[in-house]
Formats: C-alpha cells, sequence, structure tokens
C-alpha cells in the first residue's frame, strides 16, 4: 500500500526457468506457415490422443489397413462398372464439368499460397535421450514345462483348421454368387436396353407417322379452303356483274338528271354575266361610293374649319 492508500504490486525480474535450452526434434520436412505445420495441433485438444512422433507402427496392423483399403478400392471399382454411365457426346461436342451448388465459386488449378515468417529465439541441439530402463523389481520365479504338458498341436489345431477352410470356402462361394448374380444383372441390364432401344424406335416411328398423317391433313385442309375461296370469289363476281349491270342500266339518265340539276349545265352567257360582269360591275360602284364619301368628309372638314377660323375672328372683334 502507497501512502495514499492505493494498492500497488511490483516484481523483480527474474530469468525463465523451464524454457529448454536445447532443440525440439524437427521432422523430415520443414513448413514456414505453420498453417501447414503437422505438428500444430489444431482442433479439439482435450479429447484427442496425442501418438508420440517417435513411435512407429505395428507391421502387421500397417499390412491389414492395406489390404482393407485395396478391397475398399476394387469394390469401387466394381461399383464404378456397373453404374449407367452416360452416353458418349456426338461428334462434334464434348461433356464438360457444371457446378450445380446455389452459389458458384470461381475453380482454378494455381492454389493461392501467401508465406508468412517469425522470428524465434536460437535453440540448441537437444542430446538424444537415454533408453528408459524400469526398475526391477519382484522376485524371478521360473518353471519347467515338458512336451506334451501344454496342448497337443494336432488336436488343438483342427478346429481353427476346419474354421480357417469352412470361413475361406463360405468367402469363396459368396464370391461366386456375387459374381453369378453381377452377371445376371448385366443381362438383364442389356436386355432392359435392347428393349428400351426398341420401344424408342418404335415411339419415333409413330411419331413420325402422326406428324406426316397431319402435314396431309393440313394440306388437304388448305386445298379444300382454297378451292372454297375461289367459288366464293366466282360467285361474288357474277353477283357484282349482274348487280352493276341493273344499277348502270338506269344509271345514265338519272346522272343527267341529277347533273342538270345540281347546275353543271350551264348557259354560257350567263354564267359568264355571274361570275365576271357582277363583280366588275360591284367593285367599280363600291370604288365610286368610297371616292364620293371621301370628297364628302373633305368638303365637311374645310367648312368645319372656315367655321372655326370665323368665330375666332368674329370673338377678337368684339
Amino acid at each position: 500500500m502507497d501512502p495514499n492508500g492505493n494498492y500497488i504490486f511490483s516484481s523483480r525480474p527474474r530469468a525463465v526457468e523451464n524454457r529448454s535450452r536445447y532443440k525440439e526434434p524437427q521432422s523430415e520436412h520443414t513448413y514456414g506457415n505453420i498453417m501447414y505445420d503437422r505438428r500444430v495441433v489444431r482442433g479439439n485438444t482435450y479429447a484427442q490422443h496425442i501418438i508420440p512422433i517417435m513411435a512407429q507402427p505395428d507391421p502387421v496392423e500397417a499390412q491389414t489397413q492395406q489390404q482393407i483399403r485395396r478391397r475398399r478400392i476394387a469394390r469401387k471399382q466394381a461399383r464404378e462398372q456397373l453404374r449407367t454411365k452416360t452416353p458418349e457426346a456426338v461428334q462434334g461436342r464434348k461433356h464438360i464439368d457444371i457446378q450445380t451448388e446455389q452459389y458458384l465459386e470461381e475453380l482454378s488449378d494455381v492454389i493461392v499460397a501467401t508465406d508468412f515468417e517469425c522470428q524465434t529465439d536460437a535453440f540448441l541441439d537437444k542430446p538424444a535421450s537415454p533408453l528408459f530402463i524400469p526398475a526391477k523389481s519382484g522376485k524371478d520365479v521360473e518353471t519347467q514345462i515338458e512336451e506334451g504338458e501344454l496342448f497337443d498341436f494336432d488336436r488343438e489345431v483342427q478346429p481353427v483348421l476346419e474354421l480357417l477352410v469352412g470361413k475361406t470356402i463360405e468367402q469363396s462361394l459368396g464370391e461366386v454368387m456375387e459374381e453369378e448374380e453381377l452377371a445376371c444383372l448385366r443381362a438383364q441390364q442389356r436386355a432392359f436396353k435392347e428393349l428400351r432401344n426398341n420401344e424408342l424406335a418404335e415411339v419415333l416411328r409413330l411419331q413420325e407417322q402422326e406428324r406426316r398423317r397431319g402435314e396431309e391433313k393440313e394440306r388437304r385442309i388448305a386445298q379444300q379452303k382454297e378451292v372454297l375461296k375461289n367459288e366464293k370469289e366466282v360467285a361474288e363476281k357474277i353477283a357484282a356483274r349482274a348487280c352493276a349491270k341493273q344499277y348502270l342500266s338506269d344509271l345514265l339518265p338519272a346522272v343527267f338528271t341529277s347533273l342538270r340539276g345540281h347546275g353543271y349545265f350551264y348557259d354560257p352567257v350567263a354564267k359568264d354575266v355571274e361570275t365576271n360582269f357582277i363583280p366588275w360591275l360591284m367593285d367599280e360602284v363600291n370604288n365610286s361610293l368610297e371616292r364620293r364619301y371621301t370628297a364628302r368628309n373633305l368638303l365637311d372638314n374645310i367648312i368645319h374649319d372656315v367655321v372655326q377660323k370665323r368665330r375666332e375672328m368674329f370673338r377678337e372683334t368684339q
């Protein structure tokens, strides 16, 4: 506590005690990025079983795993052969892979990689760890077993041998039955493909026959429509000709009468008087009246000016 009542903590600097002075053993591969370093543990670590780096796998277990892997690959190849494949592309075309996911992403053969570096303190080479030999405890006891005391090999091996032979025969029979079943399935598939191809050929033949019938029907209907159209046009022409003859029989007198009533047939002298002489006469009369009206207005203005001047002179003399 300081004089002001505040709590203060401080400690003296000290060296790191648990830091190793040697370098850890490294794997045969060097990694520049810790994201690709196999020594970095990822995910759930509290329930993960860590295998020592120097531990060697069991050869029997590795051989068993390899056999299981070969069987799995063989089964996968057999399923690939039995699977119905996409037919070959027609000439001039080729199959391509497309993405069917909801969100498309750009596919590229170039992997984007970024290098990161970090500097750490230098370590010394760690010496080889001595072989661990547990301390001896307990008492040494030994016993002598004579030949034939534990088991008789010829008698004990018979059930094991029968079991192995039986399992082998059972597995062989199963594989033979599986091959026969696969052959039967292939035969059924070939028969189904032949039946489907025959049905498709029959469907195409019926479709082609129906198409030809439809085209023939449309052609016959078009021909019948053309014949009916020509007959209708001929009937209309005959009716129009008869109507024209009946209408034109009284048309000429009616036309002359109508033209005469509307004034298309007139007297040239009267037409000349109405169209030329009467308008000229009216124009001349209007000009004469305008000149007379102008002269009268001029005379009235002169008289008015004289009267105004006389009146002013009369006022001045008084």
